[in-house]
């Protein structure tokens, strides 16, 4: 009888701490938090996964889902497909906002990808000959950088007191050597498109730049100022930037660490948005 009890004892022991066990496990589980960030291949995707590790620690499970176009990572995040996207700048941000009477938000800079002057015909810009082709590809938020490059080399005006982030080519009041605009591309075509010896001079974003092979430091003719107002952010959906995860993303994102790893890694061609001295 007393070695039955015993017996009893000992399995109520083992089923204690089976089930105790069991709790620590959901317990420790329930600590982590999963979210999941739509990203451009480059830098974005490779910048999330440097921050990975880190993230992991501080108990967020970063998954990465990579987008090849400019278009459906804000569809994905609006629907809830995605806890946050990072791919775009402010201005894209807001037109996109406009267009699809969106109310998606930024919850912080991250880099700059400046945009950059290609060609095979010219080392500099004043060098384009009278009637000169200019090829930009379809994404609008992006012609008042060309802008601000071809008038800071004196190629042309745009309209006094016009905010530059919302400018088009229909903005150009001076244009005294007849430069042809065409801006019909799709953004991730372009590094093809000049490599092609396609127009005088091709206009790409740094990230497909740096995807497709080009070296914007040693490939470019000319590159805009650090002092552009086109950073690259993390949107999510308004209300989300004050989540726990989202504030640790952000903070992993903008550390002087990462910082410093993206100036690094990218050898200047992806610049970081913060100061990492």
């Amino acid at each position: 009888m007393k070695t039955s009890k015993r017996i009893l004892g000992i399995l109520g022991i083992a089923a204690t701490t089976v089930l105790l066990a069991a709790c620590g496990n959901n317990s420790s589980q329930s600590k982590t938090t999963t979210i999941t960030v739509g990203a451009s291949a480059v830098p974005h995707a490779q910048v999330l996964k440097h921050v990975q590790p880190q993230l992991k620690k501080e108990g967020v499970n970063l998954k990465v889902k990579v987008f090849q176009d400019y278009v459906m990572p804000n569809k994905a995040l609006a629907s809830k497909e995605l806890d946050a996207n990072y791919f775009q700048h402010t201005p894209f941000l807001n037109q996109w906002n406009k267009a699809n009477h969106g109310t998606l938000v930024s919850a912080g800079g991250v880099h700059l990808e400046p945009i950059s002057a290609y060609s095979k015909k010219v080392k500099n810009l004043k060098d384009l000959k009278d009637g000169a082709t200019v090829l930009a590809s379809s994404n609008t938020p992006d012609y008042g950088r060309i802008l601000t490059i071809l008038q800071d080399a004196g190629l042309i005006k745009v309209k006094k007191g016009i905010d530059i982030t919302t400018a088009n080519f229909s903005d150009i009041t001076s244009n005294p050597r007849h430069l042809k605009f065409k801006h019909s591309y799709e953004p991730k075509l372009m590094p093809s498109i000049y490599k092609n010896g396609e127009g005088d001079v091709d206009f790409i974003n740094a990230n497909y730049a740096v995807q497709s092979g080009l070296d914007p430091r040693k490939d470019a003719i000319v590159t805009e100022k650090s002092s552009s107002p086109y950073v690259n952010i993390v949107a999510v959906r308004k209300g989300d930037q004050k989540k726990p995860a989202i504030k640790k993303l952000m903070k992993a994102l903008q550390s002087k660490s990462t910082q410093k790893w993206i100036y690094n890694h990218y050898k200047g061609a992806v610049l970081p948005a913060k100061s990492y001295k």
